[in-house]
């Protein structure tokens, strides 16, 4: 059985992922480096993502381990901490790659957790 701030949590995860795509949408990675706010957007939605999933209780992590909270929260490490050195190539790829999955991923775990 999920806390209500567990599920609050993972809507905003899945808001912000959504965020990120909808900004990246049609443009090519070369945005990144021309077009600092949209940067600066895309690494701040990819840290709150990870700060919301940091803050999701280890038992709903434990019962959900399809979302990959170990690497989210990493992630999310690594861009605050490692804030002069991050690799624009590498979010680019997560971004691309592994975000979709993530929004689908918590489409089902919300909608079967809600109830809706």
């Amino acid at each position: 059985m999920s806390q209500p701030k567990d599920l609050i949590r993972l809507q905003h995860m899945l808001d912000y992922a959504r965020e990120a795509l909808e900004l990246m949408q049609g443009k090519p990675r070369n945005d990144l480096d021309s077009d600092r706010l949209l940067g600066l957007a895309l690494v701040r939605l990819m840290e709150m993502i990870g700060e919301a999933a940091n803050r999701v209780s280890p038992e709903y992590q434990s019962a959900h381990a399809s979302i990959p909270w170990s690497q989210i929260i990493s992630l999310r490490n690594r861009l605050i901490h490692g804030y002069d050195a991050v690799d624009m190539d590498i979010l680019w790829e997560i971004l691309g790659q592994d975000l979709p999955g993530l929004v689908a991923e918590l489409e089902s775990v919300i909608l079967r957790e809600s109830g809706t």
